[in-house]
Parts: structure tokens; C-alpha cells; sequence
């Protein structure tokens, strides 16, 4: 072998992750039965997770998806994306390219108000990183992330700040991204390529993919998306006080100030929300500490127990995730290994390897299937986009929809999920513009309404469509798991726009 392709194999292998290693819960200390109560207790009450991993003592002790997610999938983590950002600042202090104390205008002068008020001059980056910058409101909804036309850093500093700077904590999604554009201000790179030989690399999280401006600035509070195994692996990161593999990472002092309590966030003893506030990582109850993000995206890291619990979801109530952790997980996790439990270990294998988010109840066919399948049907103006949508029935069932000019075509499995289709996600705040890879599945729950789940199974989201054939009229209601806002758009009625020879419907 030449010398220079001996160097490029020995990148290649050097690039490859070395695996976290595997245990049985009763090995570490943790009973088989406690971790099975918490997958019983979701799936029961939660509206879903979608996947879950359980690490005690750096190995992993369980770890499932449920179908149709899967574990090389990358998931959008929306705000725990914030916890990465906060690593690129520790990582850049580290590195001597600022400090917490520097004034966030002396990073972006040529985008400073005329006038700058006494509390932006004041505004640190450790305000920043602690969400105490002293505005009075989240400013993300009218926030222009994505204008073309707009300086995203100049419409920050354009914000008025109503408070003295570490004085008053509001959660603040554009602070994040100004810690984002500070790091690619003084390192000359995107935050996402910051991260890469520091952090992304030396973790073996192969594949980031963070969102950025039209300007290229990775979006830091939210955009970064990553594998469940990633997210494990970043929390046993900091776990480890930032040390992986006999090598450091980030400084120990950094980990212990990113994860601690620098701001008050609220007095409710009942809520993880109100536990206090770090360096863009939430205090938790029982001495617990977390990344998170939108509809249930979790980094938990438990020092006490020496524990990290990563889960990816869909859910409204984040809370209630959390106090299953606390109700189950948590008193399970025992200071000295447990006998062997074979039984309940391998009810709980079974269980981890046939998660499933459950298909629509009813029938694979339908008297009206021949009548309807390959009939398009043109639709309304609607926010969406949707122009046309029709079903093909034949032997590879597809749904066939036209949106903004673009054909999109979606096999669904009846009774079980198929993967292999796109759809745009609409108009969701937070995703960028296009289609994303989605899984689908259906049944007839009369003889008139075929039912479709389809699940963009590279976030969190699930749209459920019910399609009811009413004489020459489909009536269209669609509805998602999870939303920003309104997740029920109004109903929609197409009406026949061409005829093709229906397909013969799948027996």
C-alpha cells in the first residue's frame, strides 16, 4: 500500500465511531423491570416518543425506535440544538477567542443602533448564554431567520431591551442564534464547521446537519439535527465533565458553570421548568440537568446516578415525559449491580425491538377503492399549497399529491408502515423550505374514508389525513400530532379533475 493511501485508510478507520459499549440493566445497577414500567407507562400515556436510549456508567443498558423511526435516522432536535451552541462558546473561551464578559456590540459595531440604549451596551455574552439579556418577550415569531433581505444580527440589537442585562430570564431563541454568529464572527466558520474537528468528530457524531440563515450562519437555537446515539453520546460528554476517551474535550470548568444554575427561571417546586437556568442547559428536580427541545427532544444527564437518558418524541406535554423518568427510571437506579433478571430482561428486549407508533384500525380494501383509485381531485386554495391529491390502489398503494407545482408521491403500507416517499411539511415555522423523507400508512375505516397517517420520520412531526369518497367529492381533513400553533387546518372538498383508468385494487 502507498504511503498516502495508507494515510487516507487510516483517516477513514480514525473517522469511524467507536461503539458505546452495551450492558444489562441489572449489571449496572438498574432494574429491568424499572426501564420496562417507563416504556409501559409511555406507551399508555404519551402521544409518542419516538425513540429512547438508557445509559448508567457510560453503557448502554436499552435502547428502541419505534417503527417507523429508526436508529440511524437523524431527528431535529428544535432547542436542544441551543446545548450544542452553548458547547461552541465553551469551546471558543477555551480557545481564547472571547470571554463571557465581552459585550455582545463589540462583536457586531457596524450593526449597532445609532443610539444604543445603556442596556444593550451592557448585554454580555454570558447574558446571552443564560437567557437574561433583558428583553421582555421571546422575540421568535416576528424574528426574521430566514429574510434574505434582513441582517439577522442587526434586527437582534435592533430589539428593545427593557431590562437591566442579568437581571431578567426570558427564554429567548434569537439570543442563541447571536452566540452562534459571535462564534462564526471570531473563528471565521459556521458554527456547524466549529464543531466538527472539536466536538462532532472526537464524539463520533458523523452526520450534523444544522439549518442556517440565507447569509449561512448556523441558526444555533434550533436546526441541528442528529441521531439519537448522537445525543446520548453528547450527554455522557458532559457526564464525563468533558472528557471522552481518556481525551478532554471541553474544560471541566466549563461543564460544571454551562450546567449550573445561573439565573432563577421561576418558583413552581413541580415544574422542570422552573429549576433555574444555565448556560443554555435547564436545571431539573432531583439534581438533574437537561438539554431539550420542542415536542419532546431530551438530553438528561443525572450526576448523581451517573445516568443519561436520550429521547427523541412527538408530544404535547413535555413535562409528563419527564415525571415518568422521575416516577420509574430514576428510584430504579441502584449504587451496586442487581442479580441477573433473564425473564424480565428479555420481555424487556422484545418489547425495545417491537416498538411500533400504531397504523390506523380498519380495513386493507374497500367497495369504493376501484371507484376511486387513480381519480385526481383539484382542491381549493389552501395555506398549504395542496393543488391536487389522489390515490393510487393498485398493487404499491400511493398517494399522489401536488403542492406549489411539484408532484409528490408517497407509497403507504395498509395496516404497516412503508417508507420511501416525500411530502413539504407546509408552512411549519422553524423547518426550512422543501420536501422531507416521510413513511406512511393506511386503512379503510368505512367503506367511504380511507385514513393515512404520514410520519416525517426525520422530525417530529405526523400528519394524519382522512380522505371520505362523498359521490364525486373528496372531503380532505388533516391534522398534525404536534404544531407551533393550530394543528387542525380547515376541511378541504376537491372535486374530480380528470379520469384515469382506476388501478386495480390490491386484494
Amino acid at each position: 500500500m502507498r504511503p498516502i493511501a495508507l494515510l487516507l485508510f487510516a483517516a477513514t478507520v480514525a473517522a469511524e465511531p467507536v461503539a458505546l459499549p452495551r450492558s444489562t440493566p441489572e449489571a449496572q445497577g438498574v432494574p429491568s423491570a424499572a426501564i420496562l414500567a417507563f416504556v409501559e407507562a409511555a406507551e399508555k400515556n404519551v402521544d409518542a416518543l419516538h425513540s429512547l436510549m438508557v445509559l448508567r456508567h457510560g453503557q448502554v443498558l436499552t435502547e428502541g425506535w419505534w417503527a417507523p423511526y429508526r436508529r440511524d435516522d437523524p431527528h431535529v432536535l428544535f432547542s436542544l440544538s441551543k446545548s450544542f451552541t452553548s458547547t461552541g462558546i465553551g469551546l471558543a473561551i477555551a480557545e481564547g477567542k472571547l470571554s463571557l464578559d465581552d459585550t455582545v456590540l463589540s462583536f457586531f459595531p457596524e450593526d449597532a443602533p445609532a443610539e444604543p440604549s445603556e442596556n444593550l451596551k451592557a448585554m454580555r455574552v454570558r447574558d446571552l448564554l443564560s437567557m437574561s439579556t433583558g428583553h421582555h418577550a421571546d422575540a421568535i415569531e416576528p424574528f426574521p431567520f430566514t429574510d434574505p433581505a434582513v441582517s439577522q444580527t442587526r434586527a437582534f440589537l435592533a430589539l428593545p431591551a427593557a431590562h437591566k442585562p442579568g437581571t431578567h430570564f426570558v427564554y429567548n431563541t434569537p439570543a442563541s442564534f447571536m452566540l452562534s454568529a459571535i462564534v462564526q464572527k471570531v473563528s471565521g466558520t459556521p458554527l456547524v464547521d466549529y464543531l466538527r474537528p472539536r466536538l462532532f468528530e472526537p464524539l463520533g457524531i458523523r452526520s450534523p446537519k444544522w439549518e442556517a440563515t440565507p447569509k449561512g450562519v448556523s441558526l444555533g437555537g434550533f436546526g441541528l439535527s442528529v441521531t439519537t446515539e448522537d445525543i446520548a453520546r453528547f450527554g455522557q460528554l458532559y457526564l464525563q465533565k468533558g472528557e471522552w476517551e481518556g481525551r478532554r474535550i471541553l474544560p471541566a470548568e466549563w461543564v460544571t458553570a454551562a450546567t449550573s444554575r445561573q439565573v432563577s427561571n421561576g418558583s413552581n417546586p413541580a415544574s422542570d421548568w422552573d429549576q433555574g437556568y444555565g448556560y443554555q442547559f435547564w436545571r431539573c428536580r432531583h439534581g438533574v440537568y437537561r438539554g431539550d427541545g420542542a415536542f419532546g427532544q431530551y438530553c438528561i444527564v443525572m450526576p448523581e446516578q451517573d445516568a443519561v437518558i436520550a429521547i427523541t418524541s412527538g408530544v404535547r406535554d413535555m413535562q409528563a415525559v419527564l415525571n415518568l423518568v422521575w416516577e420509574h427510571i430514576l428510584p430504579g437506579l441502584k449504587a451496586a449491580p442487581l442479580p441477573a433478571d433473564a425473564t424480565t430482561q428479555d420481555r424487556l428486549a422484545k418489547m425495545m425491538a417491537s416498538l411500533s407508533l400504531p397504523p390506523p384500525a380498519g380495513k386493507a380494501t374497500s367497495p369504493t377503492a376501484r371507484r376511486v383509485s387513480g381519480r385526481t381531485y383539484g382542491l381549493p386554495k389552501n395555506d398549504d399549497g395542496i393543488e391536487t391529491i389522489a390515490v393510487d390502489l393498485g398493487q404499491e398503494p400511493t398517494l399522489v399529491a401536488r403542492s406549489d407545482g411539484q408532484e409528490y408521491r408517497v407509497p403507504f403500507g395498509m395496516g404497516a408502515w412503508r417508507r420511501g416517499g416525500r411530502l413539504p411539511m407546509g408552512r411549519t415555522r422553524s423547518m426550512e423550505d422543501g420536501a422531507y423523507a416521510v413513511a406512511a400508512t393506511g386503512a379503510w375505516t368505512d367503506d367511504d374514508t380511507l385514513l393515512l397517517k404520514a410520519c416525517f420520520h426525520e422530525t417530529p412531526f405526523c400528519a394524519t389525513l382522512s380522505l371520505r369518497f362523498a359521490g364525486d367529492a373528496l372531503v380532505l381533513d388533516r391534522e398534525m400530532n404536534v404544531g407551533f400553533g393550530p394543528t387542525k387546518p380547515p376541511t378541504l372538498v376537491g372535486l374530480p379533475r380528470r379520469t384515469a383508468a382506476p388501478a386495480r385494487p390490491k386484494s
